[in-house]
């Protein structure tokens, strides 16, 4: 039955197809929820969105694939980075991984550095102080979360056959746990993503594997131009299982893929989304595979979790193809309580938007949407922000080649390409801004890793971007005509970071929706705080906060233009204030 049921579905898509003060407590009145109407746009920025800074502020970290024109296949897909508050400081941090060499008895390249973040733009490389050298492995990306539940950020690092889980000591510096903890992965892992997926209180952990590839399977492969090159997934043929680490809440963990079901469905893993897909009150579990279906693990409460992802249509694009999926996040697009799911792709395919209509989605193709203008590009790391603070999401993707194609490109990188930035409309609409508008000059690398956070604590989205075997690149938000902002750092009754949580604020008479989960994109973790553009409002009138375990919360109202530490327990109890 299930199988004739896939059959009609695919016939179907082939037809149609700062550390602030005490927590606030909520003292607001109660207001009528209004849905989403026309807002002015703040204004149009006559700079450059943003400026790139320089390795005069001490972030000069260099990426390394050790590169020595063998054309390993891990050399094209390297290149994570993460943003984590280690210290408690208030201020992010910045973790950058790199590659290695995959030469036998070649010297290795520098390996990850972590950057402290001094304020005014400044920052100190503190990796060996830290504790953060890491001896082995070829590094791809990372995830950053509190497993321990000791109110200090940990650091879990995806790599090629050997993993590394780094439990944060509280004093500047973190311990690898990864033996003692039982979250060693023998494969070759891309992105991760801590989760509270049994509602126990307790972060698990997610982490998706690329191909089951060795040097001694590799193969020879040559690009349409008849150049030697990369070689697809596809030579392999050899996909990889996610594994599933369930925390016992001792510090270990217990890998329960089998058990979970996850083990039942392969594929070219890269990015990973979590949420609520269905409203349910159950975190399901989303992979983007590249040339192979996606993954939507749905969660059943017991435990175990079942691939809808054909039955759901967000496995293929509308034609029943699979497409080569890279970065992902599961983004709200049309403010509606719906978590969408935003992935990038390969040249001539473009990105794609799986729209979610009650728990179901639709591949979505419009001229304006945020696909438009991506068919050229390669994307990878990619981030939806209210980068101008005008009350609408924004899009900016980092792209970059894995083929040569038949033109010799750029001499100096034949894999470079223009990153995308597009500016929230409304509606799901979106304008194309010219890389010259975007930051002068603009950035033509082989990008791979991106995270998005508020880096000097002004209420704007900044980014840092990671290029495959070249600097990184710091971008510092200045964008015109910023309207104004506020930003939640959730927290469950213990003060644990309240992950996929959902927040639904109405500021200015009209709402907008988050979810708060910084482990997405590809290979990278971003903010932990929850930002919010206000337009020219200049406060929240309500935040109300759908918690994991299904309790709904009305806080405010908040004023703008700072950061609010939000508890769970100390807000107005607002049963009904979500369809779920």
């Amino acid at each position: 039955m299930r199988s004739i049921v896939v059959m009609i579905l695919l016939a179907g898509m082939i037809a149609g197809c700062g550390r602030t003060g005490p927590d606030p407590v909520a003292v607001a009145p109660k207001i009528p929820l209004q849905k989403p109407g026309p807002d002015p746009i703040v204004g149009t920025p006559t700079q450059p969105w943003f400026t790139a800074i320089d390795s005069t502020s001490g972030l000069d970290f260099r990426h390394s694939t050790g590169q020595s024109g063998r054309f390993w296949l891990p050399e094209m897909e390297t290149g994570g980075v993460g943003l984590i508050d280690y210290d408690g400081d208030g201020l992010l941090d910045v973790f950058c991984v790199n590659g290695g060499s995959m030469e036998p008895g070649s010297p290795r390249p520098p390996g990850h550095r972590l950057y402290h973040n001094l304020g005014g733009w400044k920052f100190a490389e503190v990796t060996e102080q830290a504790g953060l050298a890491c001896p082995d492995g070829y590094g791809m990306g990372c995830a950053v979360g509190d497993y321990d539940g000791d109110g200090w950020p940990d650091l879990y690092v995806t790599q090629l056959g050997s993993n590394h889980l780094y439990r944060n000591n509280g004093n500047g510096t973190f311990s690898d746990v990864t033996r003692a903890a039982g979250v060693a992965v023998g494969s070759w892992s891309t992105s991760a993503a801590f989760v509270d997926y049994d509602g126990d209180g307790r972060l698990d952990l997610m982490v998706v594997n690329y191909v089951r590839w060795s040097p001694e399977i590799e193969r020879e492969c040559f690009s349409a131009g008849g150049r030697r090159d990369y070689c697809s997934p596809k030579n392999y043929d050899a996909p990889a299982p996610s594994v599933l680490f369930h925390n016992r809440g001792d510090g270990t963990f217990e890998n329960v893929t089998e058990a979970a079901g996850l083990s039942r469905a392969y594929g070219n893993g890269f990015g990973v989304a979590t949420g609520d897909f269905n409203h349910d009150g159950r975190i399901d579990l989303y992979v983007a595979n590249d040339a192979t279906p996606n993954q939507l693990w749905l969660n059943q409460g017991n435990g175990r979790f079942v691939d809808d992802a054909l039955l759901r249509g967000c496995a293929l694009n509308a034609l029943g193809v699979p497409r080569a999926g890279m970065g992902v996040v599961a983004v709200d697009l049309l403010q509606r309580g719906w978590l969408d799911l935003f992935v990038t792709h390969l040249v001539g395919e473009g990105n794609g938007l799986f729209l979610n209509r009650d728990g179901n989605f639709l591949d979505s193709v419009t001229p304006d949407g945020p696909m438009a203008g991506s068919v050229p590009f390669t994307g990878f790391g990619l981030a939806f922000a209210d980068f101008d603070n005008d009350g609408e999401l924004d899009l900016y993707v980092a792209n970059g080649k894995v083929k040569l194609g038949i033109s010799p490109g750029d001499s100096k990188d034949p894999y470079a390409e223009s990153s995308s930035l597009r500016r929230g409309l409304g509606g799901g609409r979106f304008q194309g801004i010219p890389p010259q508008s975007t930051v002068t000059p603009p950035l033509m690398a082989t990008s791979r890793g991106l995270a998005a956070g508020d880096l000097d604590n002004d209420g704007s989205m900044d980014l840092v971007v990671v290029n495959r075997d070249g600097p990184i690149t710091v971008l510092r938000n200045q964008a015109g005509a910023r309207g104004h902002w506020i930003e939640l750092k959730l927290s469950d009754q213990a003060g644990h970071e309240a992950r996929n949580a959902i927040v639904r604020l109405v500021a200015g008479g009209r709402e907008q929706w988050r979810q708060n989960q910084p482990n997405e994109g590809y290979c990278s973790s971003q903010d932990p705080r929850v930002h919010f553009g206000l337009g020219t409002a200049t406060g929240a009138e309500r935040v109300l906060i759908r918690w994991p375990d299904g309790r709904a919360e009305d806080f405010g109202p908040l004023e703008g233009g700072r950061l609010h530490g939000i508890r769970a327990g100390r807000g107005r109890a607002a049963p009904g204030s979500f369809s779920w």
